[in-house]
């Protein structure tokens, strides 16, 4: 948004927190970045505000702006129906406009109270595709197109490297002790420097047995999801990225034991992976905690690679693709939220 000349009162990347002990000890920039953008609400009176995503700071927010009177449009609905769900009071009585993007949501706020619902369809729709196919990605990055390749995508935070990337390397040298055939391609997020997790390969024994089938790549995610064969992918928008280009994927997730313990009580929905939530059944198998190690990973990529295992999965995933709605949910969000301010001045 900066890049499109919006004036950045408060950078949201330094409150990008997970985990509790980390949240605590950010309070502080939680709170001057509450104090500043209330202050820059009362100095600009807005027509409208628009809250995306992140509840726990976005619901506060838009209650200290109901009670003021600046109308509040909420994009991305927050995800309460996995946990903390009674929070949906909140909504119906501090958010004007919900814009949601999961089809099943829409009907799922109606019964708790919140009338004010547009489902604009998911923003990743129609707009995931590689930017060259399997046989450049493989010649790109000195890989046997004719050999099979599966992804590991540990996920965009630091911590979710150093308690992910582990198990995947191990399911990766079992794997390769069991198939010498099949190669490995360690995708890096965009947001993360690549020196951190080669020095989590290096300093792991799975690593250094991995070192002649695995590759690394950084700012090619969609090129080495669409070239894979499989993929192991930590829980989040990647999985929806793989589930777009059909990729028969592992959902996986590993946390802090007191994080887990206590927040993952917390959790209601039966699935955590998005493909699966679309799909309203268990398309996708997810490895969460204690169940994700390197075994049972092993076992279910090494699964994923029969054939016709892998053409099920593609086809199921194609289905899911077909339910996130049609291409273009950012502009139809933008004209729902146009709309809303311009019946609110008439």
């Amino acid at each position: 948004m900066r890049a499109a000349q919006v004036d950045s009162v408060v950078n949201a990347d330094q409150l990008a927190i997970l985990g509790l002990w980390e949240v605590g000890r950010a309070l502080p920039k939680f709170w001057e970045a509450f104090r500043e953008l209330k202050t820059a609400a009362r100095d600009r009176n807005p027509a409208a505000a628009i809250l995306v995503d992140w509840p726990d700071f976005n619901l506060r927010l838009a209650r200290w702006l109901h009670r003021r009177g600046v109308p509040v449009i909420y994009y991305i609905s927050p995800q309460l129906w996995a946990w903390r769900s009674y929070r949906a009071r909140a909504v119906a009585r501090d958010v004007d406009l919900l814009l949601s993007i999961l089809p099943f949501e829409k009907e799922w706020y109606r019964a708790r109270g919140m009338t004010q619902v547009e489902y604009v369809g998911h923003p990743l729709a129609g707009e995931v595709k590689p930017s060259y196919d399997r046989l450049e990605f493989c010649r790109r990055n000195n890989l046997d197109s004719s050999r099979p390749l599966i992804a590991l995508l540990p996920g965009s935070r630091h911590k979710e490297l150093v308690r992910i990337l582990p198990p995947m390397l191990e399911a990766a040298s079992i794997i390769a002790e069991q198939r010498p055939e099949v190669q490995f391609v360690l995708v890096v997020a965009p947001s993360r420097d690549p020196k951190e997790a080669q020095e989590i390969v290096n300093g792991t024994a799975s690593g250094a047995r991995l070192t002649s089938s695995l590759r690394m790549v950084h700012h090619e995610t969609r090129q080495a999801l669409g070239a894979a064969d499989a993929a192991a992918v930590a829980s989040g928008t990647a999985t929806l990225e793989a589930a777009l280009l059909a990729t028969p994927l592992v959902i996986v997730y590993k946390e802090s034991a007191l994080n887990w313990h206590t927040l993952g009580s917390l959790i209601t929905s039966e699935h955590y992976g998005l493909a699966n939530l679309i799909a309203g059944r268990r398309v996708v198998t997810e490895l969460i905690q204690d169940q994700f190690t390197g075994d049972t990973l092993s076992q279910e990529l090494l699964g994923l690679l029969d054939q016709d295992r892998n053409a099920s999965m593609r086809a199921e995933l194609n289905a899911v693709a077909e339910k996130i709605g049609e291409p273009g949910a950012s502009r139809r969000a933008a004209e729902a939220i146009l709309g809303f301010i311009r019946e609110r001045k008439t």
